[in-house]
């Protein structure tokens, strides 16, 4: 079996860097000699993953003004409202290889949280025109997100893989029948540890993630995060851990943590971690913290797996299906409003720490049955070959 993941915007994302991982580790282990390929728009930033059997280069291209392909799009468009054959010129690079391949995996986890995807929906239908089976992996949507378009093209898949309850509820709300619920093939990720930095506390250092991404939906937060951290250094003898997750321009962890970073460093309680790990990496080093507080999903799944205490700030369905689905309700899953409110922030932490050992009890009963359902999704693949 060949199969060609796409949808992939790169491994400076590290929790997409983590969902290619562990998909491809899982797939190759379910499926003897199954081959694996990624088409993606950063090829360059994926050559960390080992596993895969090729890196294409699967980055959009422009369609230059004047050219016959402008005129003909521009012709198409006007006349007909017709986007096919642009999107096509433009997605050439990734539509090029679905001749070759067996199985196509969208496996973007959100990107049909953001708006119409019309590239996505023109490659889809694609897949489908050449005879190839078409599987959206791992999936998280929210209701407000969904358009009639959207789910006339996810009616197209053979088969949807939702990576958590909440999504999996809805689309079946929605009339949809390809529909199987699993978890995020990231919870049965590796880690990779390596030596501790200086200043890390074995067994009391508290991770802490923010990103631009949450800041810029709620300017507020910078600040209540600002609090919450005094608050730590305050009332606990805790080293915390900046830890970046995305290292992308201009939605880079890294940069907003350093403030952070600078601001608190004369504590000796405070250190940033490198900007260069990989996801095992990163995971290396959440497993061994004694809290984890995170903005970027795939970092609270790294602390997660490793029975870590999580608290979740300002995500979307994906960040509250994972925690339903792991404790039965949507705990210490704080939404992008509340995370402006620096008590909210405290008052969470403070549950978080006086209920550890609760939380790592249920944790340590729920996180294996969730692997076991990052592996259904090879299982439900199965059934299409």
């Amino acid at each position: 079996m060949k199969i060609m993941m796409f949808a992939h915007d790169g491994s400076l994302n590290r929790g997409c860097e983590a969902i290619v991982r562990s998909s491809t580790a899982i797939i190759k282990e379910r499926f003897a000699g199954a081959k694996v390929y990624l088409a993606s728009a950063q090829p360059e930033t994926d050559r960390v993953i080992t596993k895969l059997d090729g890196v294409y280069d699967g980055s959009a291209l422009a369609i230059k003004k004047y050219t016959y392909d402008w005129f003909l799009s521009s012709m198409k468009v006007k006349l007909f409202q017709d986007e096919s054959y642009a999107l096509g010129k433009i997605h050439h690079n990734i539509i090029k290889n679905i001749k070759d391949m067996d199985v196509c995996l969208s496996i973007g986890g959100d990107n049909y949280c953001y708006g119409e995807q019309p590239g996505w929906y023109e490659i889809d239908r694609r897949v489908k025109a050449q005879g190839k089976k078409l599987v959206l992996w791992g999936c998280s949507i929210g209701e407000e997100d969904m358009t009639d378009r959207k789910l006339e093209d996810l009616r197209t898949f053979d088969l949807i893989l939702s990576r958590e309850s909440l999504t999996y509820e809805m689309l079946q709300r929605k009339g949809l029948r390809n529909v199987k619920l699993c978890a995020d093939p990231a919870f049965t990720m590796e880690k990779e540890e390596l030596d501790l930095p200086e200043g890390w506390q074995t067994g009391n250092t508290i991770g802490l993630n923010f990103s631009p991404l949450v800041w810029k939906r709620n300017e507020q937060s910078q600040a209540a995060v600002d609090g919450l951290i005094q608050h730590i250094l305050d009332t606990t003898d805790m080293t915390i851990a900046l830890t970046p997750h995305v290292i992308i321009n201009n939605n880079n962890d890294y940069e907003v943590l350093s403030t952070y970073y600078e601001r608190y460093k004369h504590t000796g309680r405070v250190l940033l971690l490198p900007d260069h790990l990989t996801a095992i990496q990163y995971k290396g080093y959440i497993a061994r913290m004694r809290f984890f507080i995170g903005a970027r999903t795939h970092a609270t799944i790294a602390a997660y797996s490793n029975y870590v205490p999580t608290m979740v700030l300002g995500y979307s369905v994906k960040s509250k299906g994972i925690a339903k689905d792991i404790f039965g309700e949507e705990k210490l899953v704080l939404s992008i409003d509340e995370i402006s409110d620096s008590k909210r922030l405290i008052e969470k932490f403070n549950e978080m720490k006086n209920e550890e050992e609760v939380i790592i009890n249920r944790l340590k009963q729920s996180i294996p049955s969730i692997k076991k359902m990052s592996y259904k999704a090879a299982d439900y693949l199965s059934s299409l070959a």
